[in-house]
């Protein structure tokens, strides 16, 4: 999942270089979304409520 975020991120600044407005706040959106995810599950398993086999 880390490596999606990262290109969504990588996607985004390219975009935003050559002045693609819309898919860069698109790849920036489905980033941070990522991002709250792997934090939200980082917390959970910190927190032993799931366990990771």
């Amino acid at each position: 999942m880390l490596e999606l975020i990262l290109i969504l991120l990588v996607v985004a600044a390219i975009a935003g270089l050559l002045g693609f407005g819309r898919l860069s706040g698109i790849a920036l959106s489905g980033a941070k979304i990522l991002i709250a995810v792997v934090l939200v599950l980082f917390l959970l398993v910190l927190l032993g409520v799931v366990a990771i086999a």
